[in-house]
Order: C-alpha cells, then structure tokens, then sequence
C-alpha cells in the first residue's frame, strides 16, 4: 500500500495531523512547514506516511 499513489484528500489529512501536533507542541512551526510543503509534494502514501511516523497515534 505503501507505493499507492497519495490523493488530495490523504494529503489534507496528514497536513491537519501535522496542525494538531504543532497544537500539542510536539512539532515546531518550522518543523510543520517543512512536513507540510513535503505533504503536498507527496506522490505516494508511503511518502505521507514518514511525515508522520513519529508522531503518536492518538493525536489523529
């Protein structure tokens, strides 16, 4: 699944997960901007998947 390519709406997703954890301190505004751009230059899931991974599951 890792290598389907991403949609507009998974990448809207991931962008407001990255929103909530600037929200909860765990991200900086740099950092967010940073993931963000990444997010919507994301072609594949997988891609939106690392912006993320370090992020707890419950945020979302």
């Amino acid at each position: 699944m890792r290598d389907v390519r991403a949609s507009d709406a998974e990448r809207e997703l991931v962008v407001e997960r990255l929103q909530r954890a600037v929200g909860n301190g765990r991200l900086t505004v740099e950092e967010f901007e940073e993931r963000a751009a990444a997010a919507y230059a994301a072609t594949t899931r997988g891609e939106l998947a690392e912006l993320t991974r370090d992020l707890p599951g419950h945020l979302w």
